[in-house]
């Protein structure tokens, strides 16, 4: 039997490359510093006229663990949750789904994602927001990768030479 994890890679795996973008962007945009998204948002210098179909709303999700990574799950906790969801002017939906509380950042990633699903403003949205929001992230993970490697100590034995 194929634990859950695996089943979860593996469905990640059979998605489409729109999907797999989607998914991408998703994960950029709900993990970004809000400061930077509303510069980036800012530089565009776009006005679009949006109807919101949910939210911005506060919700809490379960968290599940396994012990070592493939024991039993359980709950271990919950946390807070935003998402929005919006419809364009053009008709095109976008969705957001955060930690958090923050409904003003939830709403915009909700308002970039619609406008990164019409074709005419996909690139656009990639190039200006997506792109320098995973270069920003992956910055951020190789500074606090080499801070923590500069704190690393490594244990070792030694034998005492008792005569």
């Amino acid at each position: 039997m194929q634990d859950t994890y695996s089943q979860q890679r593996d469905a990640a795996s059979a998605l489409s490359p729109q999907q797999q973008a989607r998914q991408h962007r998703m994960s950029v945009l709900a993990n970004a510093p809000k400061a930077e998204l509303i510069r980036l948002w800012n530089d565009l210098d776009l006005d679009p006229g949006c109807e919101l179909l949910r939210g911005p709303e506060t919700g809490l999700v379960a968290l599940r663990g396994r012990i070592g990574g493939g024991g039993a799950p359980f709950n271990f906790g919950e946390a807070t949750i935003t998402r929005a969801t919006v419809r364009m002017e053009n008709g095109v939906i976008g969705h957001a789904l955060m930690l958090g509380r923050d409904h003003g950042k939830a709403k915009l990633a909700a308002v970039i994602d619609a406008l990164a699903s019409d074709p005419a403003m996909s690139e656009r949205i990639e190039a200006s927001i997506i792109a320098p929001l995973h270069q920003l992230a992956e910055r951020e993970a190789r500074k606090q990768g080499a801070e923590t490697q500069a704190t690393r100590v490594n244990f070792f034995t030694m034998v005492r030479g008792d005569d």
